[in-house]
């Protein structure tokens, strides 16, 4: 009833509307068309008929489409843009065309496009972005377009593709993505292997070829040679900062992340404290001279080399830690839970010293502990007199210390390190 009462006033409005003077306004074949190419217009003109269903602004001089510009026509179900001087398509250009079945945006300027609109445009069946200036596509780009059929990105700027970009894309038969000067390293052997397997026809695919590395350069993607490429593997470890070297009240946590992939895996730490809250940190945030780089967060002191430091460590710090390591081929993580407690907290040191007389699962080690897999959860006790840590404090001499030993680790599932005083 809502659906046939929104036709019935886009109709009297279709009715009492004149066609905006630079364009020819005339219905064919049951569509209402609005014909305003080769005007040499510079904005989309105001004052069409709400029933336009067809609506042509190929060959002018538009430089952007702002936000609400096809407001006027909401039962649009072609729009041609093509040959204009388009730069930007504003967040809200689009949105209202739920009814739009083609788009036309090729031979423009396009670089800044508003792709969270192509979710509200469900009907799309042909999508032409090709001959623009498109240098990414973000990986949900495409998740709400289950009717395309014809998707044309060749001859943009394309340097690679997020894995599964294509894969909402399931009325899709046809794919134009050559003449882009894709980068064939790791993050784009998922594509070779998705346009080899599909069924989509993929026109000249001795053009979807190399730009880069130079080595490959002209190589069709369909003939790209295996490369060395694996997704990462973490491994987080512990080690106390004991040496003996300094004493004085407070402790540093020392944290190391070490991670295996090709290409190198990228490093993030992600900690929920009581003190900070929850904490992203891209590693490093401290420089080669030991300084916080500029934006960093000072309290969690994050090195090139993997390490995690947190000076003066105390109740306010407690929490989880991980780290996150992320290549082209994919993401995984390691986490510590970490809690401060004092010798009077009988409840703590009897509980997890019932876990140590189970037996199951339970070994000494010396100096450093990890989880065995990724179904167990570390957490680290420290054990202070009167509430107050005592330990060395090694600071930024920590990297590639070796403390001594003063670890048990106990129980299949649950890691527990007693750290004595």
């Amino acid at each position: 009833m809502q659906e046939l009462r929104l036709l019935c006033c886009v109709a009297l409005l279709g009715l009492t509307r004149a066609c905006p003077e630079p364009c020819d306004c005339s219905r064919k074949y049951g569509f209402q068309i609005a014909d305003c190419a080769y005007r040499d217009l510079e904005a989309v003109p105001p004052g069409f008929p709400a029933n336009v269903t067809t609506l042509s602004l190929s060959v002018n001089r538009l430089p952007s489409l702002p936000e609400g510009a096809f407001r006027e026509v909401p039962l649009l179900q072609s729009l041609w843009l093509a040959h204009n001087e388009i730069r930007t398509v504003a967040a809200g250009a689009l949105a209202s065309l739920g009814q739009l079945k083609s788009l036309d945006l090729s031979h423009n300027l396009l670089s800044d496009f508003a792709w969270s609109d192509l979710h509200t445009l469900g009907a799309l069946e042909l999508l032409k972005m090709d001959s623009n200036e498109l240098s990414s596509i973000p990986r949900d780009a495409f998740r709400s377009l289950h009717a395309l059929r014809s998707l044309q990105l060749n001859h943009n700027r394309l340097h690679t593709l997020a894995e599964g970009t294509f894969n909402p894309l399931t009325a899709l038969s046809h794919l134009q993505i050559n003449d882009n000067p894709f980068d064939c390293t790791c993050g784009l052997v998922w594509l070779k292997a998705w346009a080899l397997a599909t069924a989509v026809s993929i026109p000249e695919q001795n053009n979807v070829a190399c730009t880069t590395p130079s080595v490959l350069r002209g190589t069709p993607l369909s003939r790209l040679p295996p490369l060395p490429c694996w997704a990462p593997s973490v491994r987080l470890s512990y080690q106390p900062s004991q040496d003996g070297a300094e004493l004085r009240p407070g402790f540093v946590l020392a944290l190391h992340c070490a991670a295996d992939g090709q290409p190198t895996p990228r490093l993030h730490w992600h900690i929920q404290t009581p003190g900070s809250g929850t904490v992203e940190i891209t590693s490093p945030n401290i420089g080669t001279d030991g300084r916080a780089l500029q934006g960093s967060q000072p309290r969690f002191r994050a090195f090139a080399n993997g390490s995690l430091l947190i000076p003066n460590f105390g109740k306010l710090d407690e929490g989880a830690y991980s780290c996150v390591a992320t290549n082209e081929m994919g993401s995984t993580e390691s986490s510590v839970n970490v809690a401060l407690a004092t010798p009077g907290e009988d409840v703590v040191w009897h509980g997890f010293r019932g876990k140590a007389t189970e037996a199951k699962g339970c070994y000494t080690v010396d100096n450093e502990v990890q989880p065995s897999g990724p179904e167990d959860s570390v957490v680290i006790i420290y054990l202070s007199r009167g509430g107050s840590p005592e330990a060395a404090v090694a600071g930024q001499a920590w990297a590639g210390q070796r403390p001594q030993s003063m670890l048990l680790v106990c129980h299949s599932l649950l890691l527990v390190l007693l750290a004595a005083f």
